[in-house]
Parts: C-alpha cells; sequence; structure tokens
C-alpha cells in the first residue's frame, strides 16, 4: 500500500468513525427523548448524584464533551452550581469510557450489515421509535465500519522504522505520550477516536502497552478543549467550570504518569486472569483510569472549586434562575394545592420575562454582549418553564376538577402561552437591535464609497429615542403589575394596566408618525424604522399578552364585561395625554 494510498484510507475511515460516533449519539439522545438537561439539572443535589448524572448523560449521548458543555450552560444560565458541575465532569469522564468498551468487542466483520439494517429502518420505518433505533444502528456500523478502514490504513506502520523509533521514545518518555494524546484529541475533538485509533495500534502490535497509556492520559487532557472553547466570551461561572475540567483531567495525567509502571503492571495482571483481547485491555486501562481518577478526586471537590476561583477572580453574576418545582402526584391529592403550585411557578416565569424585557432594553442602550448573553438565558429558562408548566396543567386536566379549578386550570395555560410569547418578543428586540446597527454599518460604507455625506448628524448607530424608552418603562409596568394581579387577585392593579394601555397604543402610533417624518424630511436612516416601527410593535404585543391577566380578573372573577380578542378600553372621560400632544415632530 502506498503512502497516498494509507493517508486517504486513515482519513476516510476516521470520518465515517467521526460520523458514527455523532450519528449514534444523536440517535440515543433521540431515543431518550428531552430529558438529558432535565437530568443534569434536577438530579445534582449531591456530589455523589452529580457524578451519576454526568455517567448516564455521557453514556447516552456518547460525549464526554458533550456533558462538559451542557453542564457550562448550566451553570451560566444559573440552574447548577460550580460544585454540582465539577461533579458532572467527573461523572462525564467515566461515562466516555462506554465508547472504548464498545470498540473493544470488535464487531468490524458485522459493520456492513448493521449499517445496511440501519438506513433499512431509517428510509423504510414511519414510525419514530424504529427510526431513532435506525440511527443508532447506522452509527453503530459506521463506526466500526471507520475503524475497520483506519486499520486496513494503519497496518503497515508496524514495518515502518521512523513510527517504531517513536514509539520507542514515548516508552521511554512517557510525558512526550501525553503530549501526543492531548494534541491528537484537540485536533480530532474526540477523545473516543484517538483510543480507538490506540486500540487498533496495539491489536496490530504497531504500539506496546507502555507507550499506549501515556497517550491514553494525555487524551483526557485534549478533551477538554472543547469546554474552553464553549466559554469563550462566556460568564465567569461558565469558565471557572471548563477550568475545573481542564485541572480535573490535568492532576488525573499526572498522577498516572508518576504511576505508570504499577499501573501497567495492574492492567497486564487484570488482562491475563480476564483474557482480555488487545483491544478490551485498552478499554479497560481506560476505566481503570478514569475511576481511579474519579476515586481520588471525588474528595477534594471544595478544593478544585476553590482553586478555580482564584484562578478565574470575580463575582458570579446571578440571574437568580431556579428549576421549575412541581409535584406530580399531588395533582391526584389535592387539585387545588396542584394549581396554586402551578400559579407559583407561572409567576415564578413572569419574573424571568420581567428581567428579559429589561435585559433587551438595556442592550438598546448599551450593545453589550453581557446584555444579550442574559436575555439568551432568561429564553432558555422561559422555554423550559413553558414545556414544564404545559405538560403539568394538561395533567392536571385529566383529574377531576371543580368547575371553578377547571377555569383556573385553563387560564394559567394561557398565561403560560403569553409570557412564553413575551420572551419571544424580548429575543425579537435583540435581533431588531442587531439588525438595525448592521443597516446603519451597511449605509454608512455605502455613504463612504459613493462620497456621499450624510444629512444626518447622528454619531451612534443607533437612533436612541425617548418616545421608545417611555414606552419600554410602561411595558415593563404593566408586564410587572400583571404578576402582581395574579399573585394578590388586585382588581385596581387590572384597572390600572387597562388605563396605561391606551398610553402604550398611543405611544406606539406616535413612534409610527415620527418615523414617517423623519423620512419625510429626508434625516430618517433605513435602521431607524427597524427601531421605531418593529421594536416599538414587539413591545405592544408584549403589553397586549399581560391584558389577559387583567381581563382574567376584571371579567371572570369580577363579572367585568369584555370581548376578549376585541377588547378596547377607554374611561368615558379620558382625554388625550397632554405629554403626547405636546410632543414637536417636525
Amino acid at each position: 500500500m502506498s503512502y497516498q494510498e494509507m493517508l486517504f484510507t486513515f482519513l476516510g475511515g476516521l470520518g465515517i468513525f467521526l460520523f458514527g460516533i455523532k450519528y449514534l449519539g444523536d440517535g440515543l439522545q433521540k431515543a431518550a427523548g428531552n430529558h438529558l438537561r432535565e437530568i443534569l439539572n434536577r438530579f445534582t443535589s449531591t456530589p455523589f448524584r452529580a457524578v451519576l448524572a454526568g455517567i448516564i448523560v455521557t453514556g447516552l449521548i456518547q460525549s464526554s464533551s458533550g456533558t462538559t458543555v451542557l453542564a457550562v450552560g448550566l451553570v451560566s444560565a444559573g440552574f447548577m452550581t460550580l460544585r454540582q458541575a465539577i461533579g458532572v465532569i467527573m461523572g462525564a469522564n467515566v461515562g466516555t469510557t462506554v465508547t472504548a468498551f464498545i470498540i473493544g468487542f470488535n464487531l468490524s466483520a458485522y459493520a456492513l450489515p448493521i449499517i445496511g439494517t440501519g438506513a433499512i429502518l431509517l428510509f423504510f420505518s414511519k414510525r419514530t421509535s424504529l427510526q431513532s433505533i435506525g440511527q443508532i444502528l447506522f452509527g453503530f456500523g459506521a463506526l466500526f465500519y471507520g475503524l475497520k478502514l483506519m486499520g486496513t490504513a494503519m497496518d503497515p506502520l508496524k514495518d515502518l522504522p521512523q513510527f517504531n523509533q517513536v514509539m520507542i521514545n514515548v516508552s521511554h518518555h512517557p510525558v512526550l505520550g501525553v503530549g501526543i494524546g492531548t494534541l491528537l484529541t484537540m485536533v480530532l475533538q474526540s477523545s473516543s477516536a484517538t483510543i480507538g485509533i490506540l486500540q487498533q495500534l496495539y491489536m496490530q502490535g504497531s504500539i506496546t502497552l507502555t507507550a499506549a497509556l501515556p497517550i491514553l492520559f494525555g487524551d483526557n487532557i485534549g478533551t477538554t478543549i472543547t469546554a474552553i472553547i464553549a466559554c469563550l466570551g462566556a460568564s465567569i461561572a461558565a469558565k471557572r467550570t471548563a477550568a475545573s475540567h481542564v485541572i480535573f483531567n490535568l492532576v488525573g495525567a499526572i498522577i498516572f504518569t508518576l504511576l505508570l509502571v504499577p499501573f501497567t503492571s495492574i492492567v497486564m495482571m487484570f488482562a491475563d486472569s480476564l483474557g482480555l483481547n488487545p483491544a478490551m485491555q485498552i478499554a479497560f486501562a481506560h476505566g481503570l483510569f478514569n475511576i481511579s481518577n474519579l476515586a481520588i478526586q471525588f474528595w477534594f471537590i471544595p478544593q478544585i472549586e476553590m482553586i478555580v476561583k482564584k484562578i478565574i477572580p470575580g463575582s458570579e453574576k446571578n440571574l437568580n434562575i431556579r428549576s421549575v418545582t412541581l409535584s406530580e402526584p399531588i395533582i391526584y391529592t389535592s387539585s387545588v394545592m396542584a394549581i396554586e403550585q402551578a400559579k407559583n411557578e407561572v409567576i415564578q416565569m413572569g419574573s424571568y420575562v420581567l428581567s428579559s424585557i429589561r435585559s433587551a432594553r438595556k442592550y438598546y442602550n448599551d450593545t453589550k454582549d453581557e446584555w444579550r448573553e442574559d436575555v439568551l438565558q432568561y429564553e432558555n429558562a422561559i422555554n423550559q418553564c413553558d414545556i414544564e408548566l404545559t405538560e403539568y396543567l394538561v395533567k392536571i386536566s385529566a383529574a377531576e376538577l371543580t368547575p371553578l379549578e377547571s377555569q383556573e386550570q385553563a387560564m394559567l395555560l394561557e398565561f403560560t402561552k403569553d409570557f412564553e410569547r413575551i420572551g419571544d418578543h424580548s429575543m425579537n428586540i435583540i435581533r431588531y437591535v442587531e439588525e438595525s446597527i448592521a443597516l446603519e454599518e451597511k449605509q454608512r460604507a455605502k455613504d463612504k464609497r459613493n462620497k456621499i455625506k450624510t444629512s444626518s448628524n447622528r454619531q451612534t448607530f443607533l437612533l436612541h429615542d425617548e418616545h421608545l424608552e417611555l414606552l419600554f418603562d410602561k411595558v415593563l409596568k404593566n408586564i410587572r403589575d400583571a404578576m402582581q394581579v395574579l399573585e394578590n387577585d388586585d382588581i385596581e392593579l387590572a384597572q390600572k394596566m387597562l388605563d396605561r394601555e391606551e398610553e402604550i397604543n398611543q405611544l406606539v402610533e406616535l413612534l409610527r408618525k415620527k418615523y414617517i417624518r423623519l423620512m419625510t424630511k429626508g434625516e430618517g436612516r433605513a435602521a431607524d424604522g427597524v427601531l421605531l416601527i418593529d421594536i416599538s410593535s414587539n413591545l405592544e404585543r408584549s403589553s397586549d399578552r399581560t391584558l389577559h391577566i387583567a381581563k382574567y380578573f376584571l371579567g371572570n372573577k369580577y363579572n367585568f364585561k369584555y370581548d376578549t380578542y376585541n377588547f378596547h378600553y377607554k374611561k368615558a372621560n379620558s382625554t388625550p395625554i397632554s405629554t403626547f400632544d405636546s410632543v414637536e415632530l417636525d
């Protein structure tokens, strides 16, 4: 086999292997449903449970890096503490050993029929569950077929004097092996791929166990690069989580590199007594290394937390986001308490919505990534609340309810959707701010190319408008008041919300007229339409969503007559607001 054939076959096999791992993990994740994040979110109350959660999730998605990235996201959003995340990361390192044991069974001879079976289920089955099984089988087969190709490509290496010399150097200098393993995993972005290559080389006799083990230790260091990339530009908490991942894997590699000789002897002893094949010996060594590393460092989680806080100083930003707390058994014992529990969580969801709009406003005033990230995190929390509350309220509807309880259950379901939509409007505002800046940058670049002097004296890319600020104020007040109305059944506050809605509608109309006037006078920019029209429209819709709560308490509870979807409230003696009458549009 020529060098070109070796290289091409190896790269093709590596590509198929990596695709197989990814596709297998995606299939397992689909089969598991949307419970992976929930496992990490809910079952990490103690360090031991956090470790178990990390093992389970990594075993399901076949990627310790994926689990670590999930943990980084949860810590960044405030759902998980740094100490809990360290436990999850320790468990993830053990969970990733599953792949090595799967490879150790060496099913390469059956790779093609497994791929064929998976493809048949994927393309000819209409049931989602069977398609997920098909995806798992296809990825499983691709994994072994890729290994077979890599093994074929690497087989001639054992006859190359240069390669043999490198392996001799690695045997005599374990640090070199650790470096090779680290770099290889960083490049491939998969510790499983590095271990798969090691297993193939060891099976062919191209590498000794003494040379393979340091590379295996280094592979654990290399896998931390994904978490490091994931935390770039993220919160301090996320950076600390990634740092703890690096420390845990680096310390483990150092400990076992120093103990290489006794560790190798232990592996060989178990391999002989259990009759393990070469590939399974590497898998066993990988598993023993990670379990032993966990057993040593598990007791030092508080110290690891303290170290990363010193390495990455600063105060963690707490968004006060917590997991949804809903008890299913209580539905069937006390529907009243179940509805009250759901109501409390809807109010909590409303607090995220209020904070999200506030952060969107801050982003409009000062386009820092910090405010944008806050909105994204609140949006994740709002969506999670929506999913869990909807499922819970649907289950409540199946219980025996009184007419009033049934009405409250239906209204809470509607309020949940209202708050979820306001969260979407908040995300839209972020997008419109970015779109407005992009339009202004494009316009200025065009004017510069055409040597056109703009008629606008504006120094900033965004038009900061006082009436848009006032609109933000009034919408935020309606959201805040809606939560208080829901919590306290406050009829007077509900009526104030309806009064304020008239002011909001007038402000939106004013902003539209202002934009038209600016464009007519030649002072407007394309970016201004996005701000004055699109953002004001999203704020108006956000306020409209809060009115469902006011209307419910005024109508359903206090016999206030209204049409839910065509409601126009105005006092009989109301007059145009003087603040707006005095505005000079020209």
